[in-house]
């Protein structure tokens, strides 16, 4: 790693942007920076290293639910056009019957950002949880006619997980695992309700946990993700850098079509990636928006990505073939600590500037 990184990471450790991380940097599938630095959390001052698991919160979305999705149209199970009224009986007869898989993916549904249902569903047990998230869903009016604006939304990926689990008869969690991160080389992204996949690692805890009174190691900090037992279609999702940089590689080679053999099919893969060009996000991934963005100023418009609020995020230029990650629990001890808004994108300017 270059001294100017370096002397950012360092100045962002100081600041308390965050207690730790881990940065990978890859050019044409070669990594170029690989390094771990400061703490895991602030009491213990366990080091992190290479292999410390974070919560990658959002990045769940395109990591998990949007490639779940990507196999499922691969094998012609499903399809972007397919509506809530098709797909979900529950939706038949309601004003969310008519969006689409395609609307869910490009956060054009109607949908609100997020609500706190979590708090409805305190009283319920752990096995009644799901269903009676799936109610409140379905209870949820739209904010906005279907396709007229882009909204952000958790509840669109909560949605498509429902859909996921619905069209395959498997548990999303168990989808991914077995048919995209097994063949992918990717096998230390999990999610967090998977007791046998947590034992034995080190990972970098979130939150001091008002709601829950504790602090958050180990399990989702999401709360609605926490409520269902840890997998959704938003959030939920545990990994290491080197387990995202393995299926960051698959993605980029499936869209060059570099290789004989892909776990996803490149048509589709280019077909969610160049989904939207010259607007703000693909299918299921974001784009950089200029000015402003958090990949900062040297991605080309042909890059894709995506933020977590824990204080995770990726970036793949795919015209250039590089590969950007950076793993943190900023939230760690509060969510209120937001300076890595400010830090993402010079410490992106950097890493591109080294790399170019």
């Amino acid at each position: 790693m270059t001294n100017p990184i370096k002397q950012l990471i360092q100045t962002a450790l100081e600041d308390g942007v965050f207690p730790g991380g881990v940065l990978l940097a890859s050019k044409h599938g070669k990594v170029a920076i690989r390094e771990a630095f400061g703490w895991t959390d602030i009491y213990h001052k366990i080091q992190v290293d290479q292999d410390t698991v974070y919560d990658l919160a959002s990045l769940t979305k395109p990591l998990a639910t949007t490639l779940a999705v990507m196999h499922l149209v691969d094998r012609s199970r499903l399809h972007l056009g397919q509506t809530l009224g098709e797909l979900l009986s529950a939706c038949r007869g309601t004003e969310k019957a008519g969006i689409t898989v395609e609307h869910l993916l490009a956060h054009c549904s109607g949908l609100p950002d997020y609500r706190p249902y979590y708090m409805e569903l305190a009283g319920e047990t752990v096995l009644e949880r799901d269903s009676a998230l799936k109610a409140l869903m379905i209870r949820e009016p739209l904010e906005y006619p279907v396709g007229r604006k882009t909204v952000y939304s958790d509840l669109g990926f909560m949605f498509l997980r429902w859909i996921v689990e619905q069209v395959s008869g498997a548990k999303m969690s168990r989808l991914v695992k077995k048919e995209i991160y097994a063949p992918a080389g990717a096998g230390d992204l999990f999610f967090s309700g998977n007791a046998q996949a947590r034992s034995n690692r080190v990972f970098a805890p979130t939150e001091m946990c008002a709601w829950r009174n504790s602090l958050v190691q180990g399990i989702v900090h999401d709360e609605n993700a926490f409520a269902v037992g840890g997998v959704d279609g938003h959030a939920g999702l545990f990994g290491t850098v080197s387990a995202v940089h393995a299926l960051l590689l698959e993605l980029v080679s499936a869209y060059s079509d570099r290789s004989s053999k892909h776990v996803l099919l490149p048509e589709q893969v280019i077909t969610f990636l160049n989904y939207g060009a010259g607007g703000d996000r693909a299918l299921g991934f974001d784009r950089p928006t200029h000015p402003g963005s958090s990949s900062g100023r040297y991605f080309s418009e042909n890059s894709v990505g995506h933020l977590g609020f824990t204080g995770t995020s990726f970036w793949v230029d795919l015209d250039r073939d590089i590969i950007v990650i950076l793993l943190t629990n900023r939230i760690h001890p509060t969510r209120d600590n937001e300076k890595i808004k400010a830090f993402r994108p010079i410490l992106h300017d950097a890493v591109m500037e080294y790399l170019l």
